[in-house]
């Protein structure tokens, strides 16, 4: 149930480390842990049953399917995965209740980046990945975004890794990995994360 900021400049290797972690891509050499297990040497099916089960994606683009309503987007997710939540219900909780039979195109960007949040949060994964969640957003609606994202894993105990160029965030985190030119370059632990709401940039 930690949230971790993985932050360094573009190019840095950030999103490479997200994808090795989500089971997207592979490493050239060592070892992948999660929770115990080395994923880098999974095969390919148990791969698949790695992201279909255990790892929930959160692109900076959304990557909604745009005929299919909110809903629709959610329950899409949910039909592929073991033990899922209800889809309504994330919805709900995510603050779209009234959005639900909305279509991607008839949603502000706050709206669709909360749908694809719930979209990731309806699979009920152990580890949930967040590739520059609020890059496309406003001030504003990408601190609600972030609020989300740090409610979500006090409230769930979900293990949370965001990756951002925006190293201001860094203090809502309770580790944070720095990384440039592809290398980890610092590890911190936050004795005492901050709210999101204190945090200006």
């Amino acid at each position: 149930g930690e949230f971790t900021v993985i932050v360094g400049p573009s190019g840095a290797g950030k999103t490479t480390v997200l994808n090795i972690l989500g089971g997207m891509d592979t490493c050239d050499g060592g070892k992948v842990l999660v929770d115990g297990e080395d994923i880098s040497g999974y095969r390919n099916r148990k791969l698949t049953s790695y992201r279909r089960n255990d790892i929930g994606f959160v692109f900076q683009f959304y990557n909604l399917v745009q005929n299919l309503t909110a809903l629709e987007n959610v329950e899409l997710a949910t039909q592929i995965c073991r033990n899922p939540l209800d889809a309504a219900q994330v919805l709900r909780e995510v603050g779209l209740e009234e959005r639900m039979d909305n279509f991607p195109a008839q949603l502000s960007g706050g709206e669709q980046q909360r749908v694809a949040i719930a979209r990731a949060l309806a699979k009920n994964p152990k580890l949930l990945l967040c590739d520059e969640p609020t890059g496309a957003l406003d001030y504003n609606t990408g601190k609600a975004i972030l609020k989300l994202l740090q409610d979500t894993c006090r409230e769930k105990g979900m293990t949370v890794v965001v990756i951002t160029h925006n190293s201001a965030i860094a203090p809502m985190a309770d580790r944070v990995i720095q990384i440039k030119n592809g290398r980890v370059t610092a590890m911190n632990v936050n004795q005492h994360p901050v709210s999101v709401e204190t945090i200006e940039w």
